[in-house]
This record gives C-alpha cells, structure tokens and sequence, in this order.
C-alpha cells in the first residue's frame, strides 16, 4: 500500500535508528512503502539534514546498484557536554563515596535513558573506523558494554574472572592489578570471538587500568587488534598503567578524609571533538 510522505518519514527514521551502521539500498524503502526511488531520495535529503542539524548522527548515501543508505550515530559537542554536565552534578554527592574511595554508580548505569546516551556518545569517536566487538569485564561494566555495542551494532562479549563449563573452551590471561599489585586471572570463550577482531574495549571505572591492560592482553591472544578503550569514569591513581583511553568523567575521592568528592568532565571533549575540528 502506498505510503504517505509524512507516515514514511516516521518509520523511515524509526528503522535508520533501529539498524545504525548497516548499508540499507533504497530499493528495500521503495519496495516497503511503495514509492519510487526518487521520493526515497528526496525523504533521505529530509532525514539527513535534521540528522545533522540535531547532532543525531550521519546519514551517507552511496551510488550504483549495490549502493544504499548509511547511517551512524553520534552525538554532537553541545548536547555531549550538556549531558556529562548532568551526570557530574548527580556524581558530585559526598553521599556516593564507599570505603576505600570508591564511588557509588549503579544506579546510573542501570539509567536505560544514560545508557542509550553514554552508547551515542562513545561510539561518536568511532565513525567510520571498522570494529568486529564490544569487549567488558564482569559485571559492572555490562550494561555499558552492551548499550555502546548496540550503537555500533556489533556483538559484546564478557570477559571472566573464572572458567565456566557453559563457556566451553577458554582462553585465559594472568594480569597485575594497578592499585594492589595483585595478580589475577581473567578468561573468554574461544567461541566469543574471531582470531583477528577490531575490538573495543569498555569498562565503567578506571583507576590504575589493570583490568584493561588484562583485556588488552586477552585480545592479543585472540590474534585481534585493540581498536580504542572508552570509560564510563575515571578515578585519581598514582600509578596509570593506560594512556589511551577516552573517559566521560574525572572523579577524585579525598585520600585523607575519603568522603569528599570532587568531579570534572573526563576527556571525552578532546579526544571526540577537538581532533575533529
């Protein structure tokens, strides 16, 4: 049945968001709304420019018969530092502070809304750069894993600290944690992931970088290749074993009193948008 134009931008948009990075050819949006290409184009034109007037992402249309549509997500400067803003300010409570120094972030990371928007957000580094997987450590970090997997449209897979018989065949790293100098032990399935993925690597708290120097190690005995490491935050440590990272937040505890708080914006801004400009 023939579609309305105004009917077709709206489910138009809806699937462009439900499938990012996927090449779509325009004869699959002819053929759905029954309209001629021409018309798809034209509504593709409509789409594109409130894409990147909202700083919602990047629509790309390619020519020729295996041509189509393209879309990647992102999120643009001024809505990025309006959302870290948010969060800085529900992190900055003295009430968030555990023993130890830690800080309390779960309730954030069970937010589906700032998930959706931390995944948009991480992934925005990303564009045009080819990943196989989204790659965490159990547990804290899954739900980050998973909401920047599903913006980049990819599998995410779970490093454990423990073999599990549900796993089958494991492939396991020895790694030093950063701050106790401990060494621990984590492992993957050899069926989560293909010898020689780009993966990225995800965490939700960085301090000494431990973990994720473990994660790197376990990628490099995959035969894959360690494409970019994001973090929900980071944490003040004297010893930094990971450089290259990008963070949306910087959260310092007092090492005397640690109950106080102090929280700044990581350094999403100048790995995202400024080595864009």
């Amino acid at each position: 049945m023939k579609t309305r134009r105004a009917d077709r931008l709206v489910d138009m948009t809806h699937y462009l968001l439900e499938h990012p990075r996927t090449l779509v050819s325009l004869n699959f949006f002819a053929e759905r709304y029954e309209t001629a290409k021409s018309s798809i184009s034209e509504d593709l034109a409509i789409v594109r420019r409130v894409f990147k007037n909202r700083g919602t992402g990047d629509l790309k249309t390619y020519p020729g018969a295996a041509g189509g549509v393209y879309y990647t997500p992102m999120m643009g400067r001024q809505e990025a530092e309006d959302f870290v803003g948010r969060i800085c300010e529900a992190v900055s409570d003295e009430g968030r502070v555990l023993p130890g120094g830690y800080v309390y972030l779960s309730d954030l990371l069970g937010d589906s809304a700032i998930l959706r928007q931390t995944g948009r957000l991480l992934t925005s580094e990303y564009a045009g750069q080819e990943i196989d997987a989204v790659m965490t450590a159990a547990t804290k970090g899954i739900p980050l894993a998973q909401a920047v997997a599903s913006e980049l449209n990819v599998p995410f897979v779970i490093v454990r600290d423990d073999a599990k018989v549900t796993e089958g065949s494991m492939i396991s790293v020895n790694y030093l944690t950063g701050s106790s100098k401990r060494v621990e032990k984590m492992a993957l399935s050899k069926r989560s992931l293909r010898s020689g993925a780009k993966v990225l690597i995800v965490d939700d708290f960085m301090k000494a970088g431990g973990t994720i120097q473990g994660m790197q190690t376990l990628v490099r005995e995959f035969g894959g290749t360690v494409v970019g490491t994001a973090v929900f935050a980071e944490g003040r440590s004297n010893v930094r074993l990971i450089e290259d990272f990008t963070s949306l937040l910087h959260v310092e505890t007092s090492p005397e009193t640690k109950t106080q708080i102090k929280v700044a914006p990581g350094n999403f801004d100048a790995r995202i948008y400024q080595k864009k400009d």
